[in-house]
Order: C-alpha cells, then sequence, then structure tokens
C-alpha cells in the first residue's frame, strides 16, 4: 500500500511537468487516447508482475506479440478465415508460445532468462521470415474498430479489455490460494515445495498465461494499427518489465501488486505522451524514462520508506 501511494504521487508529479511542457496534455481526450496505447503494455504486465514475483522473466512477450499478430494475419488472408476465428487462434498461438517457454524451463531447468532470451529472437525471426518483413494490412473495418474506437466516442474499447484483465489478475494473485503460491515460490522455493505447492504447475501456468496475454495484445495491437507487422512493439518487452518493477515488483521474488504494475504502466505511458506532445525525441525520451525508474526506486528505498513509518508514527 506504501508504494502505490508513493507511485500515485510520482504520477501526480508527471502529470504535473508534462502539463507545464505542453498545454495540450491536460485535455482529457488527449489522457483517454493515450491509455489506448498502453493497452497492450498493460495486458501483457499482469502475467509479468507474476512471474517476476516468482523470480522469473519473460522476455519473449513483445516477440510473440509479433508473432501472434502475423499468424492471425495469414490465417485471416490466406486462408479465408473470418477475422475474429483467426484472433482466436492468435491467442491460442501465443498461449503455445508461452507452453513452449514452460517447458523448457521447468522441464528442461533452464533459466528462464536464458529460454525468453532465445525464444524472443526465434519468435521474432519467425515473424519475419512468415511476413518476408511486409506487413499484412486490409482488416475488415469492424475488427479495426476494436482497436481504434471508442465506447459513445469516450474510452477506448482496449481499454476495458485491459481492465478486465487487470481485475482478475488482482483477484487471483491477491484472494485465492494460487495467489498465495505465486508468493510463497518468490519468497522460498524450495521451503514452497516441501510445504507441499505443486511449484511446476504454477510456474506452467503462469508462463503460459503470458503467452496468452500476449496473443491477446498482438490482436489488439494489429486492430489498433491496422496491419500486422513481424517488428509490433520492438523492444516492448523492456518497457514491460520497467513498469512492472517501477510499480514495486521485486527482481529478487516475492513482492509485487498488480495495483502498483498498473501505476507503473501510467506513469510510463503518460510520461511518454507527454514528451511527444512537447515533440522530444525518442532517443532522449528512452533515457528520461530511465532516469525516472531509477530515481523513483532510488527515492522510495532510501527516502519513502523511512517518510511512510514516520506518517504512521505520528511524526509527520
Amino acid at each position: 500500500m506504501r508504494k502505490n501511494i508513493f507511485l500515485l504521487i510520482i504520477l501526480g508529479v508527471v502529470v504535473m511537468i508534462m502539463s507545464m511542457m505542453s498545454k495540450e496534455f491536460l485535455r482529457f481526450s488527449t489522457l483517454l487516447e493515450s491509455l489506448r496505447y498502453a493497452v497492450e503494455m498493460g495486458i501483457m504486465a499482469v502475467p509479468m508482475t507474476m512471474i517476476i514475483i516468482t523470480t522469473g522473466i519473460d522476455l519473449s512477450v513483445a516477440s510473440t506479440l509479433a508473432l501472434s499478430g502475423i499468424l492471425m494475419g495469414i490465417i485471416w488472408k490466406y486462408l479465408n478465415l473470418n477475422i475474429w476465428l483467426a484472433g482466436l487462434f492468435a491467442i491460442l498461438i501465443g498461449s503455445g508460445c508461452g507452453l513452449l517457454n514452460a517447458y523448457m524451463i521447468t522441464g528442461l531447468s533452464i533459466p528462464p532468462i536464458v529460454v525468453t532470451l532465445a525464444t524472443m529472437a526465434a519468435y521474432r525471426g519467425i515473424a519475419t521470415g512468415l511476413s518476408k518483413g511486409r506487413g499484412i494490412t486490409g482488416f475488415p473495418e469492424s475488427f479495426q474498430n476494436f482497436g481504434q474506437g471508442s465506447f459513445m466516442n469516450f474510452i477506448p474499447y482496449s481499454v476495458f479489455i485491459w481492465v478486465i484483465v487487470a481485475l482478475v489478475g488482482y483477484v487471483v494473485l491477491e484472494k485465492s490460494k494460487f495467489g498465495r503460491y505465486i508468493y510463497s515460490i518468490g519468497h522460498n522455493e524450495t521451503g514452497a515445495m516441501f510445504s507441499a505447492v505443486p511449484v511446476v504447475r504454477v510456474k506452467n501456468i503462469l508462463y503460459l498465461f503470458s503467452g496468452m496475454m500476449a496473443g491477446l495484445s498482438g490482436m489488439i495491437y494489429s486492430a489498433r494499427i491496422g496491419a500486422a507487422k513481424s517488428n509490433a512493439f520492438m523492444g516492448g518487452e523492456l518497457e514491460v518489465i520497467t513498469a512492472v518493477v517501477l510499480g514495486g515488483t521485486s527482481i529478487t521474488g516475492g513482492e509485487g501488486s498488480i495495483l502498483g504494475s498498473t501505476l507503473g504502466v501510467l506513469i510510463i505511458t503518460f510520461l511518454k505522451t507527454g514528451l511527444n506532445l512537447a515533440r522530444v525525441p525518442h532517443s532522449v525520451q528512452s533515457i528520461i524514462v530511465g532516469i525516472v525508474l531509477v530515481a523513483s526506486i532510488i527515492t522510495y528505498t532510501r527516502f519513502g520508506v523511512g517518510f511512510f513509518k514516520k506518517i504512521k508514527k505520528g511524526g509527520v
């Protein structure tokens, strides 16, 4: 809870600074539209939070997104399958990618960072080879509206998907036995095994869930930009991990929350939106996002904990 309060303060500071840099930033329509571009990162941050809590990592999510989108486009365009059924296949394909990761991690006992680093390159390479480096376009208008349209010209449709995934993730992580398994694995995996926690099964489900959400994100991404591309969301896996770590999930495991990761996604999204409106070069934006991440973590660990302890004791 303390970290989430601190993250809300950071979010408020970001909004204030960005509104000073660009008068267009504080428009309600601008903030809502920026959420549309955060959906894929927000959806994939949910399983990533759970995986990192268990001391794992999934570097292949962005590549899985691209591969799922490309295969969806191929199935729709060349096999003449209904676009929504093709979208379902994108989710299934993403799930398959996640299962392959899970098998190598839990079945072959290969470290997650090694497995997902390899599949990150492999999935992106397969997507590029299948599409021959060209995007697949011409999706039906109804499908594109799924990614580009808004409910009553107000809230983007895709944001509702993000909210549902985040709520389900919150309930699972905070209110269920499965969530307690996740935290126990992160705190002490060996101890969890001796306590009859099905460690292998939990990890398999998490990497399957990660691939599934990457497949769903590939479908949404393709609908939003009106094309399936092999270079879709390039480098996005680092943005997802950055948002999760910024949201308070410990890379050493055992600590994290869906709410914190969601706030991390919003901080990065609003920061990038404001910098874009202020016409800051993308190379500089990456540096600024990195500085914000490091500064936020250092500030919280060095000053935030003590500050909240004083509040609790009535000293501030």
